[in-house]
């Protein structure tokens, strides 16, 4: 199986669902591209969260330098980035994915996030409470929509919001997964945790 893990924005959670899918599944993880941060990458927070000993960490297709949008540091660092030379790393186990940012977020002028789906890839939707998250989750599995790719499950990250939870799964008929919610810090043993919570229905996907 091979889970895409996306956002409806920036800073909604990601990488801890990354690392709590990565550890239910004992599964592989890579993230195709890194803008910044990369002496304490999104790879690097993963390696820290799990204990499995089965989990294989893939290297990023492109490290770019700066924290901004993949076009933009890439701009800076003076390349393009190809989506041709972003190539899914061989396994035989489960593979979770991590974009960058949201599905539209550009990778150059005519390349976004959405474009590295593949037609396998079951797609997880992180959706964290906000004013506006509502219309930026549906925005989000619409635009997965008008592509013919389906919504294979939602995450909701933060406090409970009952309300914006039923109407979003209600409107987008995906199925939901869990809830992580604002915890005081993220270890091993919270990701552990959520990890055993959200085990059974990731497999149903």
């Amino acid at each position: 199986m091979k889970l895409f893990i996306t956002g409806i924005g920036t800073d909604v959670g990601k990488t801890i669902t990354s690392a709590i899918v990565t550890q239910a599944l004992e599964a592989d993880y890579w993230k195709p591209i890194q803008a910044g941060d990369l002496d304490n990458s999104d790879s690097h927070k993963i390696q820290r969260y799990i204990s499995n000993e089965k989990t294989v960490i893939h290297q990023n297709s492109y490290k770019l330098n700066t924290p901004a949008s993949p076009h933009l540091a890439a701009e800076i660092d003076g390349i393009t980035i190809d989506i041709n030379k972003i190539i899914e790393p061989k396994t035989k186990n489960h593979l979770v994915i991590e974009g960058a940012g949201g599905i539209l977020v550009p990778l150059n002028a005519s390349d976004c996030i959405i474009d590295l789906i593949q037609k396998e890839y079951k797609v997880i939707v992180v959706s964290r409470h906000y004013l506006g998250s509502i219309n930026h989750t549906l925005l989000t599995c619409e635009a997965l929509k008008s592509r013919k790719i389906a919504v294979a499950g939602i995450i909701f990250s933060g406090d409970e919001n009952s309300a914006s939870e039923a109407i979003i799964l209600a409107k987008t008929g995906a199925t939901f997964i869990g809830r992580i919610d604002n915890e005081p810090y993220f270890d091993q043993n919270v990701i552990q945790y959520y990890a055993d919570q959200f085990r059974e229905n990731l497999m149903k996907l």
